[in-house]
């Protein structure tokens, strides 16, 4: 090998080990912000809770978990039964993806207690998203049967994560009676309309200690992204998902952004501006007219 030839690939070694280190350095950071988050102790490492309703078969659905990576799945204990082969049950089964049964369906807490205890039962789990909706046009949660349901369902001894309207005052409730996370609505379930109240998500996410997961109304990535830019811990969707032209290549895209949206926020927004302001300084420009010196 010639000099030149011991120099050029000198330099080539030391340009690849620049690059290298700077890979592990931006890797190592991005590793510090944390893509891992806890509920109750349990840690996962997807900030994505995905449901099941709406899937158009169950090999689509299948697809679809698994490209969005999501490592907890709720589903409606009325309308799964643990008995069917071949069912959802078996689905997440196959894959690992833990259980999360909910009360959808429910519109007092008695209804919602019931159908805890029957999820526990049938599915071993004490886990429970519990659903209180006060009417069938909004799907809105009803806060006063959720705040009984939940009261009564801590004393139980369930991990409670119920699915609430975006108030702040409320979530503190929520904490300060055991439940495990909050889950407010970013808009009406299955309107696909985004993150409605960003404004109170945030007041939410700054009231409690415990994770807030925006829950129901996402309709495509850039919603999940303005979720966890707000601070959400998490992201739960399903039609947005499900409902999809294509699933799976939704359910892949909702994975990225929910990663993109957690390092945005780690990673700190620059202020916003109501006015312009050049990237560069206006020091050492040339100066273009005659009358005066061509630098500065």
């Amino acid at each position: 090998m010639t000099l030149a030839a011991d120099t050029a690939a000198d330099a080539a070694t030391d340009t690849a080990t620049t690059d290298t280190a700077a890979t592990r350095t931006a890797t190592d950071t991005t590793a510090s912000f944390g893509a891992a988050f806890e509920i109750a102790g349990q840690t996962f490492s997807s900030r994505l809770i995905m449901g099941t309703g709406g899937a158009p078969s169950l090999e689509v659905l299948e697809q679809a978990l698994l490209a969005s990576g999501t490592e907890l799945t709720t589903v409606a204990l009325r309308r799964v039964s643990t008995a069917t082969r071949g069912s959802v049950l078996d689905v997440l089964s196959r894959n690992g993806i833990q259980v999360l049964p909910n009360t959808a369906g429910c519109f007092t807490a008695g209804e919602a207690i019931l159908t805890a205890k029957l999820a526990r039962e049938a599915l071993g789990t004490n886990w429970v998203k519990v659903e209180v909706i006060a009417d069938e046009h909004t799907l809105l949660p009803d806060p006063i049967e959720l705040v009984a349901a939940c009261e009564a369902l801590v004393d139980d001894g369930f991990t409670v994560l119920p699915y609430t309207s975006d108030d702040p005052v409320l979530a503190k409730r929520l904490e300060q009676i055991g439940c495990a996370a909050v889950m407010p609505a970013g808009a009406p379930i299955g309107s696909g309309l985004g993150v409605r109240n960003p404004h109170n998500i945030e007041l939410m996410v700054d009231a409690v200690s415990i994770p807030v997961i925006l829950d129901a109304g996402i309709g495509t990535a850039s919603d999940a992204t303005l979720a966890m830019e707000l601070g959400c811990s998490a992201v739960m969707l399903a039609t947005a998902v499900t409902r999809a032209q294509h699933p799976v290549a939704m359910a892949t895209a909702m994975r990225h952004a929910i990663e993109a949206g957690r390092l945005a926020r780690a990673a700190g927004r620059m202020p916003k501006r109501y006015h312009a302001q050049a990237s560069s300084t206006m020091d050492g420009r040339a100066h273009l007219r005659d009358e005066v010196p061509a630098f500065d």
